[in-house]
């Protein structure tokens, strides 16, 4: 057997890992505004002001619109997640035990970087409702008020994440399930439910903030929260001899925060 028999083996739990990782591990991360490649403990996302047109005499000078540009920082945090894989179990079972855990390590990653990119949307300061009732189509609109009082880009990039429950009252509404109202163009997003309606990507997750029977969901704009990834998904394999068994550690390096708290909205809803 060639002494390099155990790179084609990590390289393959490394691909595996990264095709989890992107087809389901997480919900969120192409929702938002995301920088790569950062290099650092933290990143800064810049908030440039509303500008204002004014007219000028002729010959006049061009006058200057001096927007406000107020950065907001983003501190990245180190995650990992690893497992044991023994040699002489592999040969025991009739499962890819490389592929499980890949897809176990993958998706635990993807988990926490939907928790802070939802712990980002937490510190939302625009809200609709008050828990009283359920995802209604009257609070809906009241949500999409607020955004378009705000002045909001409608582009296509507004996107709203609910829960199950919640979900489960969507489709109860006949604008929302109906072929006449719901777009059939969508975003490349992965995992999960996903519909257009109102010019909004819907998404369902199960992570959204919950208390008793109250839940908290959001419709935002996908330039109001940023994600920030200083190190993408790793994958490290290692043969420990005296355990007979390769350890697989994944790890990465990634934020997330609220930029804009204007383009995003918190809906209350009775659970």
């Amino acid at each position: 057997m060639s002494v390099s028999i155990d790179q084609g083996f990590i390289k393959q739990f490394e691909a595996d890992v990264h095709l989890a990782y992107q087809q389901m591990g997480t919900k969120l991360r192409a929702s938002v505004r995301s920088k790569t490649g950062v290099v650092g403990a933290s990143t800064t996302f810049q908030k440039i002001g509303k500008g204002v047109a004014s007219t000028k005499s002729r010959h006049g000078i061009v006058p200057v619109m001096n927007l406000d540009h107020s950065p907001v920082e983003c501190v990245l945090q180190d995650y990992y997640a690893g497992d044991w894989i023994d040699a002489l179990d592999e040969l025991k079972t009739n499962i890819d035990e490389r592929r499980v855990v890949a897809s176990a390590g993958a998706y635990a990653l993807g988990r926490k970087t939907d928790e802070l990119i939802i712990a980002a949307m937490n510190n939302a300061t625009e809200n609709a409702g008050d828990y009283s009732t359920g995802l209604t189509k009257d609070l809906i609109l009241t949500a999409i008020e607020t955004l378009n009082e705000n002045d909001v880009p409608d582009d296509g990039r507004r996107f709203a994440v609910v829960g199950v429950h919640q979900w489960n009252e969507l489709l109860k509404i006949n604008e929302f399930v109906s072929a006449d109202y719901v777009g059939s163009e969508l975003p490349l997003l992965t995992g999960g439910e996903v519909k257009k309606w109102l010019g909004i990507t819907w998404l369902l997750h199960n992570g959204l903030p919950s208390d008793t029977n109250k839940r908290d969901c959001f419709i935002y704009h996908a330039t109001s929260v940023g994600h920030a990834c200083g190190q993408d998904v790793k994958t490290d394999i290692s043969w420990h001899g005296e355990r007979a068994a390769h350890f697989i550690s994944n790890s990465m390096s990634q934020g997330a925060v609220l930029i804009d708290g204007e383009g995003i909205v918190r809906v209350k809803c009775k659970e």
